[in-house]
């Protein structure tokens, strides 16, 4: 489904993507792990079409989509998630999820009410401003924002950042629940090492802009292999 061959980017003169190479088949989930500082969130901006890139060739289903602009990207069936979640802070859950259902084809009202089948938690909060909610429920409001526009692949860029446990099990109950429904692809880009083994099968190794390795998710649970290899703790 997605193809990245030889991929480079930077910021004005400083490299940071230096050949990234990997591919994501249909309906697969695969987590990119490494040091903060490695290139991980600006391979995610990269693939979204917020970052230029300098080299390399990114297709999607077939399709050569490295110069397409963002909407593009978005039409065809790219879904973002950022760092930091970037919900509209005075718009309420509700108009959120609209504004997420506006580039869809199709009953927009009835798109938004399958997402919240997906994320019941959100139903209570419908006419709460989105900055009014904890962290928690801002991520899963930005992931469901998402997904009404009914991507077929996901870019998920640290989901768990500074979210409480419960939280995060019912975002992983959510994506496992979505991965099987739908067969929705996820490319997840994250620290948290029991999230990524219990949503991936397979996870990328990024240092200094290059994927160094690719690990089946059982090694996550080897301690030495993710001090020498990946690099962060648990």
């Amino acid at each position: 489904m997605l193809e990245v061959e030889d991929l480079a980017a930077s910021y004005g003169r400083i490299p940071i993507l230096a050949g990234v190479t990997f591919a994501v088949q249909p309906g697969e989930v695969v987590g990119i792990l490494g040091h903060n500082g490695m290139g991980k969130t600006t391979l995610m901006k990269a693939l979204m079409g917020f970052v230029p890139v300098s080299s390399g060739t990114i297709r999607f289903q077939g399709a050569d989509i490295t110069r397409e602009p963002s909407f593009m990207r978005a039409r065809r069936g790219l879904g973002y998630v950022p760092q930091g979640r970037d919900i509209f802070a005075r718009l309420s859950v509700l108009n959120n999820l609209r504004m997420g259902a506006a580039s869809a084809e199709g009953d927009r009202e009835a798109i938004v009410e399958s997402v919240l089948e997906d994320f019941p938690a959100l139903r209570r909060l419908l006419d709460r401003q989105g900055g009014t909610l904890s962290g928690g429920e801002q991520q899963i409001l930005a992931i469901a924002r998402a997904l009404c526009a009914r991507p077929k692949l996901l870019l998920l860029d640290e989901p768990t950042e500074g979210i409480q446990p419960s939280i995060i099990e019912s975002i992983a109950e959510a994506l496992q629940r979505l991965k099987a429904s739908r067969s929705l692809t996820i490319v997840l880009v994250e620290q948290n090492l029991e999230f990524v083994a219990q949503l991936s099968r397979r996870v990328f190794v990024i240092q200094k802009g290059t994927i160094v390795n690719e690990l089946d998710v059982a090694r996550l649970h080897d301690a030495a292999v993710v001090d020498e290899i990946v690099g962060i703790g648990r």
